[in-house]
């Protein structure tokens, strides 16, 4: 134990706020990815103010320990995962939406602030804050800040970073750093709002932010089509691009996934037979909403869709989505899951999707594709018996072999999740050796002790912290 720094993170946050024994850290100890390494903390500290955290990140400096930001846990890559002797610092307990600007169309957040929390109160104003991950109701913008997180609407809308207008952030010596502005435009200087979003906690502890806030859409119009080949629906994605249509979504799910879900939600979906399942949305006003639908079923058809199905019913499209939202826990309900988050160019879906199928057969298991074809970014996951040894060696293989297909079609190890402490490796390999030089470079000055996040998304020459398997 550190009793100096204890009594110093306990003046920083009070007594309510240090979480030291060894059953309640460990709770704090990894998200919800099983095949990152994680750690034992030696303490939780949870403030709930500018100030707390700065007094936490200098006490931790001083004392040479590392500190881990960390947000709600839904993470999928290991990013906020402690390491041996770590103080994490969870930022849920900054849950205030400071400022909602309707006329600048902006707010002005905490990082606990929960995303979908942020949306409801955007749309008490005819607003609406777009990025939209599958755990909205549960992530907290702080995390989707670090990982730069997308969603389901990406392709129309974009990610997380694409929103951020500044930052305030607490630096390694304790500084406070604030980036970015409110204007409509800005050029001045670095742009350090971008170096921060998708950081993963490596640089700087987020502790506010300025968003941007659209219109809110009408409410969506749905069409899905069903395909009895994988290739079908990919060549049916190259037909919505070619034609010019951006729908708001445009979700894929393969077979397995279709499949999960239905049962989960105690439907059929489609009908009979293995059949890949394109769902899209449109979010145009009145009539333009009902003719892109239209133009939309007429290319799925076209394609060669076995089935589809248009509904201008909000009420029926929110529970078509929802087979694509549960797929996650429908899969995990058939037993242990490792999510993949890769991205391809939307011309090599097919041959993705595909190409997991065979890494699946080839390593005796099975391999789910769902994923966001708008935009090309695809979620495989690989299914496992949680209590087998062999299964799971082979599960990471599998993994690795799916981020290999990825990089070979062109594409990346991550569109969304980001690097954690789970694809450093394979982040080396898509940077190349400026890429990690510079990268290094930048870490290396605003952390020059390394002790934010060691081990997160940068293997490090000399990592702080021991590490450990789940």
């Amino acid at each position: 134990m550190s009793p100096g720094l204890l009594a110093a993170l306990r003046s920083a946050v009070g007594d309510g706020a240090l979480i030291t024994s060894a059953a309640a850290t460990a709770g704090y100890a990894h998200d919800m990815m099983p095949l990152a390494p994680y750690g034992r903390p030696l303490a939780v500290v949870l403030p709930t103010s500018t100030d707390q955290v700065r007094a936490c990140v200098r006490a931790c400096a001083a004392a040479g320990v590392p500190i881990v930001p960390r947000g709600a846990g839904t993470g999928l890559t290991g990013a906020a995962n402690a390491v041996d002797g770590c103080v994490v610092l969870a930022t849920t307990r900054m849950n205030r939406i400071l400022e909602l600007d309707p006329d600048n169309r902006l707010a002005v957040v905490e990082p606990g602030v929960v995303n979908q929390d942020l949306k409801t109160a955007a749309s008490g104003h005819g607003l609406f804050y777009p990025p939209d991950p599958s755990s909205l109701d549960t992530c907290t913008l702080g995390g989707n800040l670090a990982t730069n997180a997308g969603g389901l609407c990406c392709g129309k809308y974009g990610v997380t970073g694409d929103y951020v207008l500044g930052l305030e952030a607490v630096l390694a010596d304790g500084s406070l750093l604030r980036t970015g502005r409110r204007t409509v435009k800005g050029v001045a200087g670095y742009d350090l709002t971008r170096l921060l979003v998708g950081s993963e906690g490596t640089l700087g502890v987020i502790t506010r932010a300025t968003l941007a806030l659209r219109p809110l859409p009408a409410a969506p119009g749905t069409v899905i089509a069903a395909f009895d080949s994988v290739a079908r629906a990919g060549a049916s994605v190259n037909r919505v691009v070619r034609a010019g249509l951006v729908p708001s979504l445009m979700e894929i799910m393969d077979a397995t996934s279709l499949r999960a879900s239905s049962a989960y939600l105690g439907t059929d979906l489609t009908g009979p037979g293995d059949q890949t399942l394109l769902l899209c949305q449109s979010d145009a006003p009145g009539a333009a909403r009902e003719a892109e639908l239209a133009q939309l079923e007429r290319l799925f058809r076209e394609a060669g869709a076995a089935y589809t199905h248009a509904t201008q019913d909000a009420a029926e499209g929110a529970l078509l989505l929802r087979a694509r939202r549960v797929s996650l826990a429908a899969l995990e309900a058939r037993g242990a899951c490792m999510t993949e988050d890769v991205a391809v160019p939307r011309t090599r879906i097919a041959e993705l999707i595909e190409g997991c199928t065979r890494i699946g057969e080839d390593a005796g298991l099975t391999v789910a594709v769902v994923g966001h074809a708008g935009d090309g970014n695809m979620h495989p996951t690989v299914l496992y018996d949680r209590s087998s040894t062999d299964q799971y060696a082979r599960a990471r293989v599998a993994f690795d072999a799916i981020l290999a297909l990825a990089l070979s079609l062109g594409g990346t190890i991550t569109g969304e999740h980001g690097v954690g402490k789970l694809k450093q490796k394979w982040l080396e390999r898509e940077l190349g050796p400026v890429g990690l030089r510079v990268h290094r470079a930048v870490k290396d000055t605003l952390d020059p002790a390394g002790l934010f996040n060691p081990g997160g998304m940068l293997t490090r020459r000399a990592a702080a912290g021991a590490h450990r398997d789940s």
